[in-house]
């Protein structure tokens, strides 16, 4: 049987930079063996399969695979569908704010695609989960060693290590400067006795402190991500780590107001990447968090699937 895909880089206007996505619009009739064998195949972070929905709220239901196992959430295979979807002609713009919602494993996940004469240029995700703060991490000393750094390295003062999660929890790993998160190196032997059964197992390293020179612009804070157990040595772009920090940072704003962050992710794998973070507060609550970004489509092929 023959399946079309499309390939799309996600949080990037540009060809080659981003998070790569492997998208099949017309999933209906592969099994859930199929969709991981073919996510391996593809081996980028994640794969996404469009199928028709199962309720009456959603426009679409989908099914994301990373090259070990399914995910029932992630930021760049929703944004990238989204815009992949709209740019196709699948899910017509019918102004220059059309919504598209998804069904995923989290719940309902509404994205707004904003267009211009007819064409998608950016899509921005509503979490559907908010923010949850996981268990006490490890100590600095042990997270040190797992990413061959001192545990000088990482900031233990306002901003501290700590856990978060919108659908897949993020060990978030806040270091001194980017010459410091340039030198990660996971120490997999580590990460697999310490690590790899906690809470959360994936690790998003993040600094404000860089050079202001870089190739995407202005940017607030520059990220690392790391995922053993999804398969992923590092990922360029991580929508689903961008939101759980906006949990993270939401602990340390005033009780109430909106904020918004630029996210660069990718640079030192040689794929420079732009998420934009926004986070809502009332009364000491969160009441939404989002994340924006651009795609662009790269190829079209079909598949035989046996």
């Amino acid at each position: 049987m023959q399946y079309a895909f499309y390939t799309v880089d996600v949080f990037t206007d540009q060809i080659f930079g981003g998070n790569p996505l492997a998208v099949f619009p017309e999933a209906e009739g592969l099994t859930d063996a199929q969709m991981q064998r073919i996510a391996t195949e593809f081996h980028y972070s994640e794969t996404v399969f469009v199928f028709p929905p199962k309720t009456a709220t959603g426009h679409y239901r989908l099914r994301i695979f990373t090259p070990y196992k399914e995910v029932n959430f992630a930021g760049h295979p929703t944004i990238g569908a989204a815009y992949l979807l709209s740019a196709i002609g699948k899910h017509p713009l019918t102004d220059p704010k059309t919504y598209i919602i998804f069904e995923e494993g989290v719940g309902l996940v509404r994205v707004a695609l904003y267009s211009q004469n007819g064409h998608p240029y950016q899509a921005a995700l509503k979490v559907s989960q908010l923010p949850k703060q996981g268990p006490e991490p490890l100590s600095n000393h042990i997270i040190a060693d797992i990413l061959s750094l001192k545990s000088t390295n990482i900031r233990d003062d306002q901003y501290f290590v700590q856990s978060f999660s919108c659908g897949i929890p993020f060990l978030i790993v806040p270091v001194t400067n980017s010459e410091v998160l340039a030198k990660v190196k996971v120490r997999y032997d580590l990460w697999d006795k310490f690590l790899s059964h906690h809470w959360a197992s994936s690790i998003f390293l993040v600094t404000w402190d860089f050079p202001q020179t870089n190739p995407i612009g202005t940017i607030d804070i520059h990220a690392r991500m790391f995922a053993p157990g999804l398969g992923i040595a590092e990922d360029p772009a991580t929508g689903s780590a961008v939101a759980a920090l906006g949990g993270y940072l939401s602990d340390r704003l005033e009780p109430t107001g909106t904020w918004n962050w630029k996210v660069e992710q990718g640079l030192e794998m040689g794929r420079p990447s732009l998420l934009e973070l926004r986070v809502s507060k009332t009364r000491g609550a969160i009441t939404a968090v989002e994340v924006a970004g651009s795609s662009i489509i790269v190829s079209q092929g079909v598949m035989e699937v046996p």
